[in-house]
Formats: structure tokens, sequence, C-alpha cells
């Protein structure tokens, strides 16, 4: 016979992303002793949905939903986006294939220094947002928003691009 209250087992929660890389940093950096991060990425038969929305939120939200009807387990997911003052906030939703569609990260960055060409420093100014959309249970829903502002530099530096953890 055992004293005490008995241990719970841990919530689990869908983490509705491919990248596995941002699935383990999310579980680090949350470090909750009762809950169990499961990427979308290793759930059977899971797709990406298509992100149709026109704003960081209303991906977030398309990718949270479809990682919950797939999973019927609580999920969350984000979107992120740079906006750029000089450019009246682009390429904010569309950073990702803002040089097109299959475009790579140095494809974005040329395309975004040359729209930036001729730009002064002080006009540079930007930021990346990210907003996490949360599915608790159908029709319960949070969500919340952070930005990490910056400048824009005149030429490309760094080893790993945006995203990148620098481990391989």
């Amino acid at each position: 016979m055992t004293s005490g209250t008995p241990k719970a087992s841990p919530s689990k929660f869908v983490v509705a992303t491919f990248n596995r890389d941002k699935a383990a940093e999310l579980h680090a950096l949350l470090a909750l002793p009762d809950v169990e991060l499961v990427a979308l990425a290793d759930w059977p038969g899971a797709v990406a949905p298509e992100e149709t929305g026109d704003t960081l939120l209303a991906n977030a939200r398309i990718k949270a939903r479809a990682a919950a009807a797939l999973t019927r387990l609580p999920a969350i997911a984000d979107d992120t986006g740079l906006e750029v003052d000089a450019l009246d906030g682009n390429p904010g939703v569309h950073a990702a294939r803002y040089a097109g569609p299959g475009a790579t990260y140095a494809d974005n960055v040329r395309k975004l220094l040359a729209e930036l060409d001729g730009v002064p420093g002080a006009r540079r100014g930007a930021r990346f947002r990210t907003v996490c959309a949360a599915v608790l249970a159908p029709g319960r829903e949070l969500h919340a928003e952070g930005a990490l502002e910056g400048r824009i530099a005149l030429a490309p530096r760094g080893a790993g691009g945006f995203g990148s953890t620098g481990k391989h």
C-alpha cells in the first residue's frame, strides 16, 4: 500500500510542426514536468495544412486546429513573420515565400536586401513577430504573440539563418 496522492499521467499536447528541432527546442524551453509534447511529424498520416491565412494568427490557428482534429489532442502551433518598417510591414506573413514558391532562405534574403538597397540604417527597423495559437478543446482556443525588434543589416551575416539551432 502506498501513501500520498497517486501521480497523474502527463498531459499530452501536439506541437503542430514538422520541424523536429523546433519541437525539441519547445520541449526544453517549456520544461513542464506534467506535459508531454509530441511533434505532429511523429503522428501517422499527418500532413501540413496549407497556410492560407492572411495573418500570422490565422495561419497559427489553421495549423493548431488541423493538428487537434487529426490527433484529438490539445494542440499548439505558431507562425512567424518578418515585418520591415520601410516596406510597410512586408514581407510579414509571407516571409517564408517572399521570393516566390520554392524560394530558399537565401533567395528571400537577397530579395529583401535588394528592396532595401539605398534605405538608410535609421529606416531599416524591423521585427520578427510570432503568434502562437492553442486549441485546448473544440471551441476553446487561446493565442499569444511576441516580437523581437531589430534592424535589417546591409548584408547577410551569421551562419545558419533564422530558425536555425546551429546543431546539425
